[in-house]
């Protein structure tokens, strides 16, 4: 986004700022939180996972299926799933489902794809803090069955590879790890394209920018990505314009990074008066200039904008959970949700420090960006800009799994429909991870990545939070499962 939504999430390579510094979430607040955090580290212990269930034949009987790819609702079908895979969708209870297979009822129930956050960390490089794997309870308790991590390192990206294969293994119950990028940013161009090398040879699945890069080396990464073929995606650089990143080649904008001010009418005057800033003193003059780009949004602006950048195929992860922050204050004390019971106690501690320096400024500036953020959403998905869910999770009130929910409410708020935002969690980062051949969709062939609701989410999107089941590579958790995961995540949670 261009302001207040995440300044830079965790250190990049140059600048170690401190994670999930924004305009509304004051730097000072996670310098002081993060240096505590690094002192208490060896306190803390990664979460042991529970395995999964095994993997066996199941097949879901009488069940409503939802085709996010047609935009349609069957008839009621029988679901077989085997070895990881939808294998049959029919009509009634023939001889396609195997002898000996779990039967699942879905009468009155709706099946949907496995969802996906494509916005998470799961690694806290800055405070050297333990992997976030205490997260993977709640993403897969909540259906979302894969997520895309926007900022490892090398070493991360093996202990990435280790997940994806005790996944696989049935030795984890975790969301697929679809895509993992490493930050680059490099002290000059020749720096940074020798940053993105390193990156493609730790095997990341693309290369993440930050709202700090210049502009000079923004180019040079993209170039270089290029030449490895690795898509770049994150925020549009502060000194760059929305429609010139994605004309440059830049995949994906987090947070509507500069979204703000290509849909006012100053946006000329305000990355002029960027010109020659890098660094934090960039994001530092972005940030100054958020009130006036909020003010001067304008409706017809956006449109263009959002024509021109349908043409380009860059995709917004909104993630309108931040923008919406200004609820954090107006929901009391972090401890009076029930969820709070969830998170690792150094993630309590990180939350608190937030809150404690969250300014009557910061909560002026949500609710003054929150109604732009919504206006700018529809803008854009009228113009057939691909929209995807993200929450940035675990950002200080923003609960892994949970959020998702959330954020497809906050996009019906927008003004999609209840169809748009579930192909926004399922069909559409499918095919922006080009896998939609694979998952994102129930489909013969498919990944059995899948949840079973009690209630159509096409008719009300709240639905989605109506979890029955949840099918994870086809491993079948039921209710009760799902319920014991919570429950082992909040023990986990308070055992640290």
């Amino acid at each position: 986004m261009g302001h207040a939504l995440n300044n830079t999430i965790a250190q990049t390579a140059a600048t170690r700022r401190p994670p999930g510094e924004r305009r509304g979430y004051p730097a000072r607040t996670f310098r002081a939180a993060s240096l505590m955090l690094a002192v208490a580290v060896s306190q803390w212990m990664s979460v042991a996972q529970a395995a999964a269930p095994p993997k066996q034949a199941v097949a879901i009987t009488d069940v409503t299926v939802i085709d996010v790819r047609q935009d349609r609702v069957s008839r009621p079908r029988t679901v077989v799933v085997e070895d990881g895979l939808i294998t049959a969708i029919v009509a009634g209870q023939g001889d396609e489902i195997p002898e000996g297979a779990q039967r699942v009822d879905g009468r009155g129930r709706f099946l949907i794809p496995g969802l996906v956050d494509m916005h998470v960390h799961l690694f806290n490089l800055y405070s050297h803090r333990p992997p976030n794997d205490w997260t993977f309870p709640l993403f897969v308790a909540n259906g979302v069955t894969g997520v895309r991590e926007m900022h490892a390192d090398a070493e991360s990206m093996a202990q990435v590879v280790r997940w994806r294969k005790a996944l696989e293994d049935g030795e984890l119950v975790a969301p697929r790890i679809l895509a993992a990028g490493i930050a680059v940013n490099g002290k000059s161009p020749g720096e940074a394209a020798h940053d993105v090398d390193a990156a493609a040879v730790a095997h990341a699945d693309f290369i993440k920018v930050f709202s700090e890069v210049p502009e000079t080396r923004w180019h040079a990464i993209l170039e270089a990505a290029r030449k490895r073929w690795l898509p770049v995606a994150g925020h549009t650089p502060a000194g760059v314009s929305l429609l010139a990143a994605a004309d440059g080649g830049q995949r994906s904008d987090e947070h509507l990074m500069q979204a703000y001010e290509a849909c006012s009418s100053v946006e000329g005057q305000l990355l002029a008066d960027r010109k020659g800033l890098e660094g934090e003193a960039l994001t530092a003059r972005r940030d100054a200039q958020e009130a006036q780009a909020l003010a001067a949004f304008d409706r017809d602006i956006c449109r263009r904008v959002g024509k021109a950048l349908a043409a380009t195929g860059q995709v917004q992860v909104p993630t309108l959970v931040l923008a919406n922050e200004d609820a954090l204050q107006a929901s009391g004390p972090p401890n009076s949700d029930s969820r709070w019971r969830y998170l690792r106690p150094d993630e309590h501690t990180r939350w608190e420090q937030f809150l404690a320096g969250y300014t009557a400024q910061d909560a002026a500036l949500a609710k003054q960006r929150w109604p732009v953020a919504r206006k700018i959403v529809l803008a854009l998905h009228q113009a057939r800009v691909p929209i995807l869910t993200g929450t940035d999770a675990p950002m200080p009130g923003v609960y892994p799994g949970f959020s998702v929910h959330e954020e497809m409410a906050m996009l019906v708020e927008s003004g999609l429909s209840p169809s748009d935002a579930l192909r926004a969690a399922t069909l559409a980062p499918a095919k922006f991870l080009g896998i939609a051949g694979a998952a994102g969709s129930v489909e013969v062939g498919m990944r059995a990545d899948l949840v079973l609701l009690d209630a159509d989410p096409t008719k009300d999107i709240r639905n989605t939070r109506r979890i029955n089941a949840v099918l994870l590579d086809g491993r079948l958790l039921r209710r009760a499962d799902l319920d014991a995961l919570l429950d082992g995540a909040e023990k986990n949670a308070g055992g640290i």
